[in-house]
């Protein structure tokens, strides 16, 4: 019984030691506003690394063997990453475009053949407005060939 007090208590500990991770990477992002959703993906992966690190340990105070779980997850991690490469590669190439910020909302953008006005960059895609139309570029393709920028838009006949 004592050892499952101890393993609740180092829980709780890293519970709370994630929620202030979370809170002080939210704060320090108050500075940064135009980088508020990637530090919002932040706080929470430096929330759920923290929370996770406390299961382990907990369940480590406890008496259980942890080490088949944490083979098991290892495993579990790298078929993952295996299968969503495409989706990780748009995703951290969303993260590196976001946070360096070669172009912004507005910029006229050419990349691989297609051209257009810039009008939302997220994690995943970035969007650009041709005559009629959207056209959706997965930050992947945008961080491996060349962009030229052109911050003013063509003229209109």
């Amino acid at each position: 019984m004592e050892h499952f007090a101890a393993g609740i208590v180092i829980l709780l500990g890293f519970w709370i030691t994630g929620k202030l991770v979370g809170y002080a990477i939210r704060r320090f992002g108050r500075r940064m506003p135009h980088n508020a959703g990637l530090l919002e993906l932040l706080a929470r992966t430096a929330k759920i690394a923290v929370l996770s690190l406390g299961i382990a340990s907990a369940l480590g105070t406890m008496g259980i063997d942890i080490s088949a779980l944490v083979a098991g997850l290892g495993l579990t991690g790298f078929a993952l990453g295996f299968a969503f490469r495409d989706v990780l590669s748009n995703l951290l190439s969303g993260i590196l475009l976001l946070l360096f910020r070669p172009f912004g909302p507005g910029d006229h953008i050419s990349v691989t053949g297609l051209d257009g006005e810039v009008t939302s960059i997220d994690l995943r895609y970035t969007v650009l407005k041709q005559p009629g139309k959207m056209v959706l570029i997965p930050n992947s393709n945008l961080f491996t060939n060349p962009i030229l920028v052109d911050n003013q838009p063509p003229a209109k006949p």
